[in-house]
């Protein structure tokens, strides 16, 4: 029988071939793929995001978790019906107008994707439209904007107006994050959530699709 235990603490640790090792002796051992992605490396990630949200976790090291969580993924994503391999939802994350900063926006596209969501990373530097436009192509349920600079941070405010305008604010949640957002700014805008970090973007995004 796997040790899903196991499998959670090496990928909790970052462990990359480790952890793919586990995960393939596991399958061999007639495990299902489902089994092992929903009691060991969902319930793993789960411990990451909180570690890093009360900061037992850095950055670095969530990275390797994500890195570990993506390639096992490889290994049993095929091994998936194509009802377990459903996403939970669409996201679509980018920095907002002007800003140029993308490692925390990385870091919870990583997250989000580790906790079985499609997550379309728009990048950096991108116009309120560009939202809308990727939210009527994807048909996303979710929109997270993320700004590292006060000066930019008005475009998050536009892009809620963009999204409005273009009559598809309703169908959406808008989550803000970055250095200088506060929870009372993205209230005053009108977003739907704020997250200060990866982890807790995590749990903002399952609690806004449920």
């Amino acid at each position: 029988m796997a040790d899903m235990q196991k499998i959670s603490d090496t990928l909790i640790a970052g462990k990359v071939e480790d952890l793919k090792k586990l995960v393939q002796q596991a399958i061999d051992e007639g495990t299902g793929a489902s089994e092992i992605l929903n009691q060991a490396l969902m319930p793993g990630m789960d411990v990451v995001g909180e570690r890093m949200e009360n900061g037992d976790m850095f950055i670095p090291e969530v990275l390797m978790s994500a890195k570990a969580m993506s390639g096992t993924l490889e290994i049993l994503k095929p091994l998936l019906t194509p009802e377990e391999s459903k996403s939970a939802g669409k996201v679509i994350i980018g920095t907002v107008k002007g800003d140029l900063h993308d490692i925390g926006k990385n870091l919870v596209a990583m997250m989000l994707e580790s906790a079985g969501y499609e997550v379309v990373n728009r990048g950096v530097d991108i116009a309120p439209e560009s939202f809308v436009e990727a939210v009527k192509k994807h048909e996303a349920q979710v929109v997270a904007l993320s700004a590292l600079l006060t000066t930019t941070m008005p475009q998050m405010q536009k892009t809620i107006a963009a999204l409005k305008e273009s009559g598809l604010k309703d169908q959406v949640k808008v989550i803000v994050g970055g250095a200088p957002v506060t929870e009372k700014y993205a209230k005053e805008i009108g977003a739907e959530g704020y997250a200060p970090d990866a982890g807790s973007a995590n749990k903002l995004v399952k609690s806004l699709m449920h």
